[in-house]
């Protein structure tokens, strides 16, 4: 059974940093292509950053240069690194791994970053 668990999340200030940890479990996640989702209240989710199984990465347009998608494949855990961050940046963040076994897209259950003064 594949599951996702994300962590990292919280309360942090305009300009400042977060980290969020994706662990996976029930499958190798390097060969699976992978992505930080998030979604604010009343707004479609939508894709912030990827990473291919061949680690190549593609952002959003609105955290280019501030956010870093990444793999530990010894940890089996996807991170993304969060800088500069905006109020706009306020969303319920969910890691999402897209099976090259069965085609299926599995979800975390998500994690809340609240960027606020």
């Amino acid at each position: 059974q594949v599951q996702l668990v994300e962590s990292g999340g919280g309360l942090v200030q305009p300009g400042g940093s977060l980290r969020l940890s994706c662990a996976a479990s029930g499958i190798i996640s390097r060969i699976h292509p992978m992505g930080w989702y998030r979604q604010a209240p009343g707004k479609q989710r939508e894709l912030v950053a990827g990473i291919a199984g061949g680690d190549s990465t593609n952002y959003a347009d609105s955290v280019k240069g501030r956010f870093t998608i990444s793999r530990d494949n010894a940890k089996n855990t996807v991170y993304l690194q969060m800088n500069s961050l905006k109020p706009k940046d306020t969303a319920v963040y969910y890691c999402n791994l897209q099976s090259l076994l069965n085609s299926r897209n599995y979800w975390g259950q998500g994690t809340q970053v609240s960027v606020s003064s």
